[in-house]
């Protein structure tokens, strides 16, 4: 069965949809302001999940910061920059147990997808049927032939996610240490059929 239970919102060109309904009841939901307080909640109490591989989890976000990025998201969708979703679980409505990332920051041709799920709800497999899900809908945009997941080489979640959503390791390149976790090497997973594994 495919990862993805259905688009719930017709797709604008050149966007992704903006609620995708995932196998198990959870659901990536586009981040708009409806949901601050919801995901600068899930942050704070993930902070020592997140904090060895995201340099952004360093401190805990104030209400204000949260709402303050959740504009500057919207903004970013319009402008076909970056597609921030939430993960909720379709029983709680409004929850956040996680956000995943399309930025389009490694070149022409390719977006990046980032993610992060609530340690409660790691192991699931919730993570890798995201990603599939999210890897789907960005190479189905047009002009896009290829999709990367960058973790650091320690980061073994990430790498299994990478794995398991059917990805490919095509490199690993020397990049500055941003987070207490990592180690310079970062791993860099492609997707697509226009993958390029030699750059």
């Amino acid at each position: 069965m495919s990862p993805v239970m259905s688009p719930s919102c017709e797709v604008s060109p050149g966007r992704p949809p903006e609620l995708l309904r995932l196998a198990g009841g959870v659901s990536l939901h586009r981040r708009g302001p409806d949901r601050a307080a919801a995901l600068n909640a899930a942050v704070r109490a993930n902070l020592d999940h997140l904090r060895p591989w995201l340099a952004w989890a360093a401190e805990a976000p104030t209400r204000a910061l949260t709402a303050e990025l959740a504009r500057a998201g919207a903004a970013a969708w319009e402008a076909g920059t970056d597609f921030i979703y939430l993960l909720g679980v379709d029983a709680e409505p409004g929850s956040v147990i996680g956000s995943f990332g399309l930025h389009a920051r490694i070149g022409p041709g390719a977006l990046e997808l980032g993610y992060w799920v609530d340690a409660a709800y790691a192991g699931r497999g919730i993570a890798t049927t995201a990603a599939q899900a999210l890897t789907g809908a960005a190479l189905a945009l047009p002009g896009i032939g290829r999709v990367e997941i960058h973790c650091d080489r320690a980061n073994g979640a990430s790498a299994a996610v990478a794995r398991k959503a059917g990805y490919r390791l095509a490199r690993t390149a020397e990049v500055a240490v941003r987070a207490p976790g990592e180690t310079g090497r970062q791993l860099v997973w492609v997707s697509g059929d226009q993958a390029d594994i030699s750059r």
